[in-house]
């Protein structure tokens, strides 16, 4: 690894003694003398006792094996816990962010409770949209795929952009989502930061259930967490099976062909060497296969590959991801530490249907990627005093990827006529790149209500291009009064393309001879990192006990703006920049909590426009680059309005929840030019937990969800747009049962 080229900080580690004193006050007493009453005479001689003697002692009361491991357990868990929160305040804040919490109970106040997709989840919160499960399940604030995840302060490194999720809601103790101004600690992907902490073995016990409903959907679960010595644990897996894999190309109730089955896993342990110091691991899995829907009724463009209907295609995906994660943490005197590695295994592999995509595509495109990924990340934080905390830190990956595309296509003679027989065409690059980065930053507490923090970071990539960057950080925190916290700050971000997405296809294997897969424009520049000043302010004000409020407003100017697309029948994603790239919204949230009743409400106004396609210019057809290099455009994923809101009420036992998100519709038509229509989808929700009666039985819940409660049917996508190849429908309406059991 060519670390050394990098840049390498390093600071002392600054000891600090001292010595306190004890003043001790001596008060002076009055004598007090105590006189025998003359009636009573002293005792005879032999019945005095200078000294009294000892009595039997009291026994401590008992304490029965089972209070004394759950004692034992209790300790363990809050050493855990005050780690946690070191980790989370002291060596990894958020200082001069805009962050929305998502706690446990507010996932389980959702409807569909930890049977929620992750995704969905995170749609709940603001500046949060959705899209297909090809284009990445959601957008933060118009951002496409710029959103960094870490478990338990952990990196989450980027692997292959698949249909399935690798993380799950049910395993999820608390998540933050985070935009803004990152600070230096946060680089890579930066529009926003998931920021996940696991469920662990606070409690012992676990649950097993099940839970399904509309289109042949069942996933059966089960999660166990405990405490052993000084190990805290916590595992859990999942099956899901459905017949709505991914999005419907069509608006009918069910789709064809369309029926995914997925297992995953996630286990977390915590051993404790000492007071203030631990180790932590964990692991997650993820297999998932997909059938991908097929859009009946649809018109051959090249007959004389065969006759198949629409209806009957047969193209799969089968995708699988695992992730491993070993972590050191300490608190010695002024230094809080936390050292980790981590690696990551991904690959996709795309199976078309040979005939049927010649019919209507023109080309068969069997596809397959991979990536393994191992890399480093260190975070410490000094408290050199009061009023000074300076962090520092690193994290370094190497990433080998492999990216196979075996393309069968029809020749065509010189008008452009496509005859038989077809070919085939290979296309294979391997690629072994690195990242590096490290940061240094000084969180400056000026006063009791204004703390100044200052950073600056500095990347390095080698991957299919070479470039690095010093990034500025800054921000500032005020807080006038106890209920109202001020935020301004501005970030210089450096993002490399996914390595994977990046990878350069050889255009001569598909001009010579010419084909039904030959591009109309061979032109193919690099993939560049994007480079972005951004500019954030907001505020958060306490109305009333448990009434919050609060707005964000944000300005971004990039140079290289990244982008992908699916440019192909094949459901994986390619890569591009636009020269220039602008973005700018305005946030509004308000939550409130009191006691059993809670709700929310989040609403964004946003826009990204971008011009001048300059990489992978292959891509496009002539005159929608042409029009892209003198004209400013909506970017496809980008929507001008996204609203959501919730509420959950506890009444003797049972939840009802309700839910919504809206859309003002994503970009579509030529060059992106018009969009689809808006949409709300409202979902409700009931559970009931039953008390279980016996020594040893435990409760047993029970809920009922309806999902797009007024069925309502509408685009995610239409097939139109920059790098989008078939519509996707948001779901139609759907009941779903659960039926969990606590161990």
């Amino acid at each position: 690894m060519r670390i050394g080229l990098g840049l390498l900080l390093s600071l002392p580690v600054v000891a600090l003694s001292g010595l306190s004193e004890v003043a001790m006050a001596q008060t002076n007493l009055p004598e007090v003398v105590v006189q025998r009453p003359k009636e009573h005479p002293k005792p005879p001689p032999e019945k005095r006792r200078t000294t009294p003697r000892p009595g039997p002692a009291t026994p401590p009361p008992a304490q029965t094996p089972a209070a004394a491991e759950a004692a034992a357990a209790q300790r363990v868990a809050q050493k855990n816990a005050t780690l946690n929160q070191t980790r989370s305040d002291v060596i990894l804040p958020k200082i001069g962010t805009n962050t929305y919490d998502i706690n446990r109970e507010a996932i389980e106040a959702l409807p569909q409770g930890e049977n929620t997709p992750l995704d969905k989840v995170l749609l709940q919160a603001p500046g949060v949209h959705q899209d297909s499960a090809a284009s990445g399940l959601l957008h933060v604030r118009n951002e496409h795929a710029n959103v960094q995840y870490r478990i338990n302060g952990v990196l989450l490194p980027d692997g292959v952009a698949g249909l399935g999720q690798v993380l799950e809601s049910d395993w999820v103790a608390n998540m933050q989502l985070v935009t803004g101004a990152l600070p230096a600690q946060y680089g890579l992907h930066t529009a926003a930061l998931v920021d996940i902490t696991s469920r662990s073995g606070l409690t012992s016990g676990g649950s097993v259930g099940v839970y399904g409903g509309s289109r042949q959907t069942v996933t059966p679960y089960f999660d166990y967490g405990g405490t052993n010595g000084q190990t805290e644990y916590f595992v859990m897996g999942r099956y899901f099976e459905s017949g709505e894999g991914i999005e419907n190309p069509t608006p009918t109730l069910n789709a064809i062909h369309d029926y995914t089955t997925q297992f995953k896993f996630f286990g977390y342990a915590s051993t404790l060497l000492s007071d203030t110091s631990r180790l932590i691991f964990l692991s997650g899995a993820t297999v998932a296969q997909f059938q991908i829907p097929n859009n009946p009724g649809q018109t051959s463009v090249f007959p004389i590959a065969g006759n198949i209907a629409s209806a009957n295609l047969n193209e799969r995906q089968f995708e699988h991801n695992y992730y491993n994660v070993a972590a050191y943490q300490a608190t010695a005197g002024i230094v809080d530490t936390q050292l980790a590695v981590f690696s990551r295994f991904s690959q996709i592999h795309f199976i078309p249907d040979e005939i049927g995509d010649l019919v209507y595509n023109g080309v068969a495109s069997d596809v397959f990627r991979g990536s393994f990924t191992n890399g480093l990340q260190e975070d410490t934080a000094i408290r050199l005093n009061a009023a000074h905390t300076l962090r520092t830190g690193l994290v370094a990956s190497v990433e080998q990827t492999s990216s196979i595309n075996t393309d069968t296509a029809l020749p065509v003679d010189v008008n452009g006529n496509p005859f038989l027989p077809p070919f085939n065409v290979t296309d294979s690059v391997a690629k072994t790149g690195e990242l590096f980065g490290s940061y240094i930053q000084d969180e400056w507490r000026m006063s009791d209500q204004l703390t100044l923090n200052v950073g600056v970071r500095f990347d390095q990539m080698w991957q299919f291009v070479d470039a690095n960057q010093f990034s500025p950080r800054a921000s500032l925190i005020y807080k006038p009064f106890e209920t109202t916290t001020l935020h301004a700050g501005y970030a210089r971000t450096f993002t490399p393309p996914l390595q994977l997405i990046a990878a350069p296809v050889n255009l001569a294997l598909f001009s010579n001879p010419p084909s039904t897969a030959t591009p109309s424009v061979l032109e193919e520049s690099p993939v560049l990192p994007e480079r972005a000043n951004v500019f954030d302010v907001g505020v958060d004000q306490r109305l009333l006990p448990g009434l919050t409020v609060g707005v964000d407003a944000y300005y971004k100017q990039a140079k290289d703006l990244l982008d992908d697309g699916q440019f192909g029948q094949a459901l994986v994603l390619s890569g591009f920049n636009y020269a220039r790239g602008m973005n700018e919204g305005l946030e509004l949230k308000g939550s409130y909590q009191n006691g059993r009743l809670r709700a929310y409400g989040n609403l964004a106004v946003a826009k990204q426009i971008a011009t001048d396609i300059v990489s992978n210019q292959f891509l496009f057809a002539p005159d929608e680059l042409a029009y892209i290099a003198n004209h400013w455009i909506y970017t496809d994923h980008s929507q001008l309005w996204t609203g959501s809101a919730g509420a959950s009420y506890l009444w003797e036992g049972t939840r009802f929840s309700a839910d919504l998100i809206y859309g003002s519709g994503l970009r579509a038509g030529f060059a992106n030019t018009d969009h689809v229509p808006a949409y709300t989808q409202v979902n409700l929700g009931v559970s009931h937990e039953f008390a279980a009666t016996g020594p040893l039985a435990k409760p047993v819940t029970l809920r009922f969800d309806i999902v797009n409660v007024f069925d309502e049917v509408y685009f995610i996508r239409n097939g139109t747009g920059i790098g989008v190849f078939a519509p996707q429908f948001g779901p139609r309406r759907g009941y779903f049962l659960g039926l969990s059991q606590k161990l």
